[in-house]
């Protein structure tokens, strides 16, 4: 996993889209959540190497929090993780989990270039 501080940004919803497209994945994650131990461990185990941004390790990290709030929608909680795969939200844990299941989270990290085999 590739471990990284976020950069600065006028507006914590561009932030999160301009970091989204950097990397083939992204989570945005928070250190101590067990659900996002668990989706970077899935992506491990499938032998990708996300990039993940530690929301409550960056001193702008509650900011990018809200920005993740909105795009999900309000029901989330808690907001993280959050995948993107491709420069595309995927979501929080539930739809990653989901795509896992039904097949269609292997199609799209080949088509993003983060999943060769």
């Amino acid at each position: 996993m590739n471990m990284m501080n976020i950069r600065e940004a006028a507006d914590p919803l561009e932030k999160v889209a301009r970091l989204a497209s950097e990397s083939a994945v992204v989570i945005f994650s928070v250190s101590t959540c067990c659900m996002c131990h668990a989706v970077k461990r899935l992506f491990c185990g499938m032998g990708v190497n996300p990039t993940v941004y530690e929301l409550d390790e960056d001193p702008r990290g509650r900011e990018m929090e809200k920005a993740l709030i909105r795009l999900l929608g309000n029901n989330y909680s808690p907001p993280v993780p959050v995948v993107f795969i491709g420069g595309k939200l995927v979501g929080a844990m539930d739809r990653v989990m989901a795509s896992h299941i039904n097949g269609s989270l292997v199609p799209l990290l080949k088509e993003a270039g983060a999943l060769w085999l």
